[in-house]
């Protein structure tokens, strides 16, 4: 329901933006649509984004894949923005994989940015990743403005790797905007989320365990990307949701949309805290990552989803 009621509002904008167009043009004052490319045309994020963005009437969207080179004989010149989504995710800690990852999630980007520049694109925007700042486990970890990037596997590198790369490009004329989420989730979503969810309406008992996660819920995401590609923002951003999230509350949340009776105890707490700093699981599960909230602030609201619905809406659509 909330998000049938969230799709007819952005209709109800679109149509709205329609009539202002119109308006504007009979008065002079047309405003053409922003015409946005978006990379990784198979990846979640991507298909979520263009799908949000054709909900509003202000946006010209193409979606295109990286996987062979055809892209290198495109033109980017109609381009306004760029939103390059395209990469490797944390899927392997293979070593014979390392050299994949800098491919894809650096010197891809970097060919990526520089022809958009080239091409006369006035903004790009590059997915990374809070994984630049490494693994939560060793201590509770709160990220800010202060907190130095410390990227703990290839993956954590090669994002890092790429955003000091494009870094450089940046210009008056070419506007870059670096993302760093937390862990993104959302109906389809893959990683963690899915694994936690089928735990909890499989198990009977679940651990409370004191921990703080930021996370990132896809429409917020989307949101985001909306906003700053209107108002063709640059700089470094760190969006997450409006609460922090603890792991056993989130289990707890998707059991009950799901009408299981889970409960949670504290009776592996003594177990966890000996293995966090030990275990690689533990870390994921139970170790404490967030963003200082402040360090998420953005001149529009992007947080159009509550934690609650926000689980309500990935489980049940």
């Amino acid at each position: 329901m909330l998000y049938r009621h969230i799709c007819q509002r952005a209709e109800k904008r679109r149509r709205r933006g329609r009539r202002n167009q119109a308006a504007g043009a009979r008065e002079g004052v047309f405003q053409p649509m922003k015409k946005i490319l978006i990379t990784g045309r198979s990846g979640y994020i991507a298909g979520k984004l263009e799908k949000w963005l054709n909900m509003h009437s202000d946006y010209q969207i193409e979606m295109i894949s990286l996987r062979d080179e055809s892209w290198k004989e495109m033109t980017f010149d109609n381009y306004d923005t760029v939103v390059h989504l395209a990469g490797i995710a944390h899927v392997s800690t293979d070593p014979d994989m390392e050299d994949e990852y800098y491919r894809v999630n650096r010197d891809l980007t970097v060919e990526i940015a520089e022809k958009a520049k080239q091409s006369g694109v006035s903004q790009f925007i590059f997915m990374s990743s809070i994984i630049v700042y490494g693994n939560a486990g060793k201590a509770a970890t709160v990220i800010d403005e202060k907190t130095e990037t410390s990227p703990d596997n290839f993956y954590g590198h090669s994002k890092l790797q790429a955003e000091k790369s494009i870094a450089p490009l940046q210009d008056k004329q070419f506007r870059i905007a670096v993302i760093r989420p937390p862990m993104i989730y959302g109906q389809g979503s893959k990683g963690n989320y899915p694994k936690l969810a089928q735990a909890a309406v499989k198990l009977p008992l679940f651990p409370d365990f004191p921990n703080e996660r930021s996370m990132l819920h896809i429409d917020n995401l989307t949101e985001f990307l909306r906003l700053l590609i209107k108002n063709g923002d640059a700089g470094l951003y760190f969006p997450q949701n409006q609460e922090y999230v603890q792991t056993s509350r989130m289990v707890k949340a998707i059991s009950d949309v799901h009408g299981s009776k889970m409960k949670l105890v504290p009776w592996f707490n003594p177990l966890i805290k000996r293995t966090l700093t030990k275990v690689g699981i533990m870390n994921k599960v139970f170790g404490t990552l967030i963003y200082d909230q402040r360090l998420s602030t953005y001149k529009e609201s992007y947080q159009i989803r509550s934690f609650t619905e926000s689980i309500e809406q990935t489980e049940k659509g």
